[in-house]
């Protein structure tokens, strides 16, 4: 989520000085305050939106919650987190469906905004519920556009309703009465009026959209902003609120790099609820708009909520449970790798997807360094080898290696270390599917310490000594090493030690739960 990414940066900055505090002064809680709204004023939130919540911020801070707390930094913390909830609408709110079909949802924004994109994400995301949308093309006045929202659709594998060829011909609000009535016939459920922007707010804009408000009596009205707009998304929002009305918003482009703090002020300021977040170009970008979860990305506190969706969404439960089974005989092969790389890849970008971790904030530039090709360079290597191959990499030879890197345009190196990190990978799975705790290369078992493996191999090297080639003097000096050793238990008792007894035994093997 780049376009939050200088206020994440800034407020966990703010945050983690905080933490270094035992017990917070008035002080304290002033200069907390003040970087807060710093943040939030260079990301271009609303002024009177950051005096509201910098104040709510200060109250609370100030009050009994926070000085009764055993972790005051995390109390103000969390303070924050809800008051960000708040400023970006409270509760999630869903599309309103009518109580008989179609339901006509009519979109509006300025031009550029991302509209008739969002219509094809909306219709893909509205099939895969089960309901049949039919998009109309009712932006009838910029360039092409009515071929854009053909190619959309078409991409989107939706109806579309489009009987002028646009480019300044036709009547929109013809189109838009005459594309219900289509829907209603055609039995389409669902039907969203793509409506014409302009640069800028002005009067014949805001007469066209009302227009087509009333001749459609749409059950939700939604504004698209672009969430790079700056500081002008507050007045556009305003305009449009007064102009035509709105039930309620999306966000679009939440992953530019503009600081897109203005689209956090905008529910705040219309007091309309933020439905979606558009998070990228592709047509499956598009999210429900949950404030808990955004607020949380915000503060970098993960969204794993929204992750376990995306993976619910892309992975088959039943083929999961094959991999399962796979992985706890040892029959697990580069094959079935393959299928969960590919399931892997449905869910869109890794690095989106690492973003939702807890914490990742402070990784940003090892995020920045991933390369999201390093997928298609393992399957490109996979799918290199014979189908025996991929069944039994025992089987690898150099020439075969040397067969499969020419094949996939990789090295001979990189086939190696994809074959040994699949042996790793696969010992460690199997592992943790056993039940078992898996030991990491070069940390030991995970169930220790770390390091407690390399400290006893230090200290077995150090007792080393070197042992003679004559038999003679090698008895002679294990003998001595013998009489030299020191005498007592494990718990630094003196007396000799003596072999425990079989009764002994038997009562250590049932505690361990060993017959």
């Amino acid at each position: 989520m780049a376009t939050f990414g200088t206020l994440s940066d800034r407020l966990t900055e703010t945050f983690r000085n905080l933490r270094t505090k035992g017990k917070l002064s008035a002080a304290d809680v002033d200069g907390t305050v003040r970087e807060i709204r710093r943040a939030l004023l260079d990301a271009d939130v609303a002024l009177p939106v950051v005096k509201e919540f910098t104040a709510k911020v200060r109250e609370r801070a100030l009050g009994d919650e926070v000085n009764r707390a055993l972790n005051p930094a995390q109390q103000v913390v969390q303070i924050v987190n809800e008051e960000l909830v708040a400023i970006l609408g409270g509760q999630q709110r869903r599309l309103q469906f009518a109580k008989t079909p179609p339901t006509v949802i009519m979109l509006a924004g300025l031009q550029g905004s991302g509209k008739t994109t969002f219509a094809g994400k909306l219709a893909k995301m509205l099939e895969k519920d089960g309901h049949t949308p039919l998009l109309v093309a009712a932006d009838l006045q910029r360039p092409n556009a009515v071929n854009q929202l053909q190619v959309v659709a078409q991409q989107a594998g939706a109806a579309i309703y489009a009987p002028e060829p646009g480019n300044g011909v036709g009547d929109p609000v013809q189109v838009a009465r005459d594309g219900v009535e289509t829907a209603r016939r055609q039995q389409h459920d669902v039907v969203i009026i793509d409506t014409a922007g302009r640069l800028g707010v002005d009067a014949e804009l805001m007469k066209q959209a009302s227009d087509i408000r009333k001749a459609t009596d749409p059950d939700e009205v939604l504004f698209v902003i672009d969430a790079m707009i700056g500081q002008d998304a507050v007045n556009t929002a305003k305009a449009f609120q007064e102009g035509v009305d709105f039930t309620g918003v999306v966000l679009s482009k939440l992953d530019g790099d503009a600081r897109g703090g203005a689209a956090l002020s905008v529910a705040s300021v219309t007091g309309r609820p933020i439905i979606y977040a558009s998070t990228g170009e592709g047509l499956d970008d598009l999210e429900a708009f949950h404030p808990d979860r955004m607020a949380s990305r915000i503060l970098d506190l993960g969204d794993i909520l929204s992750l376990i969706e995306q993976a619910q969404g892309a992975f088959d439960e039943e083929e999961a449970m094959k991999v399962a089974e796979k992985l706890a005989t040892d029959s697990f092969t580069l094959e079935d790798f393959l299928d969960q790389m590919q399931q892997l890849k449905k869910m869109g970008s890794m690095k989106k997807m690492l973003g939702m971790l807890p914490g990742m904030g402070q990784m940003k530039q090892q995020l920045d360094n991933f390369d999201e090709r390093e997928l298609d360079h393992t399957e490109a290597i996979i799918r290199s080898m014979t189908p025996g191959e991929r069944r039994n990499p025992k089987v690898l030879n150099g020439s075969r290696r040397l067969r499969i890197a020419r094949g996939s345009g990789m090295t001979v190196t990189d086939v190696n270390q994809l074959v040994q990190r699949f042996e790793q990978a696969s010992k460690m799975m199997k592992t943790v599917a056993r039940g078992g705790v898996p030991s990491i290369p070069g940390m030991g078992s995970m169930g220790g310490k770390p390091g407690a493996t390399t400290k006893r191999g230090k200290q077995q090297k150090s007792r080393a000594v070197s042992r003679s080639g004559n038999p003679a003097k090698r008895a002679a000096e294990a003998a001595g090493l013998a009489a030299a050793a020191p005498t007592g238990s494990g718990f630094g008792l003196g007396g000799p030690q003596q072999a425990p007894s079989e009764a002994e035994l038997a009562e250590i093997q049932k505690l361990f739960g060993k017959g």
